[in-house]
């Protein structure tokens, strides 16, 4: 045996094992187990989350890639799909509070928005920077954990750490910017069809900004 046929044997993948026989088994002892504990409703959070955590696995989707491929890569396909998702989104949050004021609910208005200060600036900066690092998204991370990957892992115990530590520091760093943040909820302004114009709007000029960028550094806009 020569060292190129060593090489190559030393190199050989494992036979890929599907996992859908798993995944139908958790499936099934998650809905028993549900069912034991007499809460129809807890059944149906787990079934959906099984499913999101499928959806985010076989896509790949992750935040953070749609934020990094573009600078590393030249890739906008990741973030085009959060400006798609977000569109969707868009569309499910105005269905929901437009139809719970024709049936007489409350009007969903800059009381429900969350305020943004300097402090959701920092955070939004240092997560940025941490997801990077650590290869993935809360969503990225929880679907690498699963996967088994090795960095995930500790990325999942200092992602806890810095939730406990965050939620502990707020105590005290939200009174002091308490008095310099603000909140802004368009359709109070823009009236609803304004406040849809102008968000998709922007999430269109986003999209061809990403389309031309991809294919400035790739020579590809798919």
């Amino acid at each position: 045996m020569n060292t190129e046929t060593k090489i190559k044997t030393r190199t050989q993948r494992k036979p890929f094992k599907s996992q859908i026989p798993f995944a139908l088994a958790l499936t099934a002892l998650v809905v028993v187990f549900g069912f034991y504990l007499k809460d129809v409703k807890l059944v149906t959070f787990w079934i959906f989350g099984l499913a999101f955590g499928i959806i985010l696995q076989r896509s790949r989707f992750c935040f953070t890639a749609a934020f990094r491929d573009p600078i590393l890569t030249g890739s906008t396909s990741l973030t085009r799909g959060v400006l798609l998702a977000i569109s969707i989104g868009t569309i499910g949050f105005t269905a929901i509070s437009f139809g719970s004021v024709l049936s007489g609910g409350k009007f969903i208005g800059v009381d429900s928005v969350e305020p943004l200060s300097l402090l959701t600036i920092a955070g939004g900066i240092i997560f940025g920077i941490g997801m990077v690092m650590a290869g993935g998204c809360a969503s990225g991370t929880l679907m690498r954990f699963g996967e088994g990957f090795e960095l995930q892992w500790v990325s999942f115990i200092f992602f806890m750490l810095g939730s406990v530590a965050g939620a502990w520091a707020m105590g005290f760093l939200e009174p002091v910017f308490s008095n310099k943040k603000f909140a802004i909820y368009l359709p109070e302004h823009l009236g609803w069809i304004g406040a849809l114009v102008f968000q998709f709007s922007i999430i269109l000029i986003l999209y061809i900004i990403a389309l031309k960028w991809q294919k400035k550094k790739i020579g590809s806009d798919k």
